[in-house]
């Protein structure tokens, strides 16, 4: 008699766990995974400028980063952002992080 007590059990387990292992969970798609970075201004900048050496090297960097800006604020004012508002999309746009180098 105890055979048959110990089988029901053990039907009422897989009972309760087959459904949970038929639902595997489908795999959340990581936002960084699959959604490309775009490559920011500054990262543009850096790397157009790696062959230069010493003082051509900053002034190429100079004058991409200036053109970096000018881009990005014609973007900001074809899309009619003003204030400090226009000031951060300026920067994320730019790809700067912290307060602009002087």
């Amino acid at each position: 008699m105890r055979l048959p007590s110990a089988a029901v059990a053990a039907s009422l387990v897989c009972l309760i766990i087959a459904p949970v292992l038929a639902q595997a969970p489908a795999p959340a798609p990581s936002p960084t995974a699959t959604v490309p970075v775009p490559a920011t201004k500054r990262v543009t900048c850096l790397a157009t400028t790696q062959n230069f050496k010493g003082q051509e090297k900053r002034d190429q960097m100079q004058l991409c980063m200036a053109q970096a800006r000018l881009d990005c604020l014609k973007q900001a004012i074809d899309q009619k952002i003003v204030g400090e508002a226009r000031k951060s999309a300026i920067k994320t746009c730019v790809g700067m992080d912290g307060p602009e180098p002087q």
